[in-house]
């Protein structure tokens, strides 16, 4: 990871505005200018350098992981380190911008408190989150194993469900278990967040996490899950119908799929993505099934399971090469059942790369 760059491409922005500083809380954004993978730490980015802040428990780990800043372990507070650090550098006036949806009110009063009179506080824009839209090609290198990973535990999930289904009680949390187990053993670092294993009127629940229900035949099984793998998150839907499938099950995940794949055509560099959003309501829509579409098309991934840019109605963002995101259309009939079909997908110089290899054909256990 080339960790100079980035900052430079920070500082640049920098130079735009009317900060003399950033003051950087958000981990992700700490790990993804500097490369520090720990819970506790700030990073103070100037034109002239950068310092990262931490505590003694970080102290080894720092000084391995930090790259082009200097690392201050402090001794009697964070918050106290960094603004004894800006005391001595003894300007007349400090502006310091701060993560504004990052940065805690109250440790923003204590920063202000400890401050040089002269010195300001400042909500800043997000700067770090920008730069972190388009990945490059050391990011989707590890995007792609993660994806590649990720799929894998749906073969897991769908041989579980098979063999399941024998038995009489097949739990949701079950599956979810295997796939987890399966993902730790593959090598992952954590799984981006809860499995999603909604079966039945569960799965009109977009959210619907893993529960003790059992899985009956009759109705579909969405399955959301992603991994982490060295720093980067991937994110993937498929779902299955169980048992002998009806016409009308048919007709709306192919209704679904159609949706799905009208935005993936639709990704490519100078689209916004309120236009990939609309590819795939205009379909559904056609189909009559518009109402049940109750969520954005998708957001980006990277670092985070959420990032930007969100692909959702009237979202004015413009798509650029390296971004990556989710397509991720779905509907649901509460009380019966739902369908949801997701990919990742990177924006590339051409069009699209769909990172997810699963196939998305109807499919019945």
């Amino acid at each position: 990871m080339d960790f100079p760059a980035r900052q430079r491409k920070l500082r640049e922005h920098l130079a735009t505005t009317r900060f003399d500083a950033l003051l950087i809380s958000h981990l992700p954004n700490i790990r993804y200018l500097c490369g520090f993978t720990g819970s506790t730490g700030f990073l103070l980015v100037e034109e002239s350098g950068s310092v990262f802040f931490t505590d003694s428990r970080y102290d080894t780990q720092a000084h391995d992981e930090v790259k082009a800043a200097k690392v201050v372990i402090a001794s009697k507070g964070l918050l106290l380190s960094v603004a004894a650090w800006l005391g001595r550098r003894r300007r007349r006036r400090w502006d310091i911008g701060l993560e504004a949806e990052h940065f805690i009110l109250a440790d923003k009063k204590r920063l202000h408190d400890l401050l040089p009179s002269g010195t300001r506080l400042r909500d800043a824009p997000a700067l770090v989150e920008r730069l972190r839209m388009v990945k490059d090609h050391d990011e989707l290198e590890r995007i792609r194993a993660a994806v590649n990973l990720g799929a894998r535990l749906y073969a897991r999930a769908l041989k579980v469900l098979r063999h399941g289904l024998n038995k009489a009680g097949m739990k949701e949390s079950e599956v979810a278990a295997e796939m987890e187990f399966a993902a730790r053993r593959a090598g992952a670092e954590a799984m981006s967040f809860p499995t999603i294993i909604a079966s039945g009127p569960r799965s009109a629940l977009p959210h619907g996490r893993a529960s003790d229900q059992p899985i009956r035949p009759g109705g579909f099984v969405v399955c959301d899950f992603g991994v982490i793998l060295r720093g980067y998150c991937s994110d993937q839907t498929r779902t299955v119908w169980v048992g002998a499938a009806s016409r009308r099950a048919r007709h709306v995940y192919e209704a679904v799929r159609e949706a799905q794949q009208a935005a993936v055509d639709a990704v490519r560099p100078g689209t916004r993505v309120g236009d990939v959003d609309a590819a795939a309501r205009n379909v559904l829509r056609k189909a009559g099934l518009g109402r049940y579409f109750t969520h954005s098309t998708g957001h980006g991934v990277g670092l985070e399971i959420h990032e930007a840019p969100r692909v959702a109605a009237g979202q004015r963002e413009i798509l650029q090469p390296g971004m990556v995101i989710t397509i991720e259309p779905g509907v649901y009939f509460p009380g019966h059942w739902g369908v949801r079909i997701e990919d990742m997908v990177a924006v590339t110089a051409g069009g699209r790369e769909v990172l997810t290899p699963t196939s998305k054909d109807f499919l019945a256990v």
